[in-house]
């Protein structure tokens, strides 16, 4: 061996990030029969577990993705548990298994994680991510600008849609509730039940039941100026 001859040394590996509060979010819809959300939740505690991060809270639901809040309870609390920083990182084990109500809604969710400082790794879509600032914000670019040009095609598809509706003489428009219904939920929203309760008891959509709660209000605002 050449004299003064010396040996390099040993590359230092770099110190895995430290470990943060994940919250896990599993959803299995009430028409896949047969399913388990355990079977996704084993996976992400596992993913937990390899990257040093506490499992510190996990929300199960049983509803089909294509519902918002007003629906999905647990997902509802998902965003009251972000408000309130019980959690630094959401885990999903993919995007719709998170939310299917389209590119738009879906962005919004993502961005009022990251409003309240929570980040979201999707387990089977690594590259949809956010696990660190940049990545997150150049994600929910990308993806608001999927949105945007969503959101145009719909609204192309409808006009054309109405168009052709109109050169055919149909009538446009919702039809109107019944009058027995519009009295029901009269009568359930004087008895004091929330429009969300509303909706479930009659099994009528949320957003027929609000505009009628907010026309109910309204006018019983009104009489009470005049009273």
């Amino acid at each position: 061996m050449a004299t003064g001859a010396h040996r390099r040394p040993p590359r230092r590996r770099p110190r895995p990030p430290a470990g943060r509060r994940a919250a896990l979010y599993a959803r299995v819809s009430t028409d896949d029969r047969g399913q388990d959300p355990e079977t996704q939740l084993r996976q992400l505690r596992a993913w937990c577990g390899r990257m040093g991060h506490q499992d510190v809270r996990e929300y199960v639901e049983h509803e089909s993705g294509r519902k918002g809040t007003d629906y999905r309870r647990q997902l509802a609390a998902v965003f009251e548990g972000a408000s309130r920083r019980e959690f630094d990182l959401l885990l999903f084990w993919s995007l719709d298994r998170f939310s299917r109500e389209g590119m738009a809604p879906t962005v919004m969710h993502l961005q009022r994680l990251a409003s309240y400082g929570v980040t979201f790794h999707s387990y089977s879509e690594p590259h949809l991510s956010a696990d660190n600032e940049l990545v997150r914000d150049i994600t929910l670019s990308i993806f608001a600008s999927l949105a945007k040009l969503e959101a145009q095609r719909i609204s192309e598809r409808t006009k054309a849609g109405l168009g052709r509706a109109r050169a055919q003489g149909k009538t446009l428009g919702r039809p109107r509730l019944p009058v027995r219904v519009r009295e029901r939920i009269a009568g359930l929203y004087r008895a004091g039940k929330s429009a969300y309760a509303i909706s479930r008891e009659l099994r009528v959509s949320y957003g027929t039941v609000h505009a009628r709660v907010k026309l109910l209000a309204g006018g019983e605002g009104k009489r009470g100026e005049e009273d």
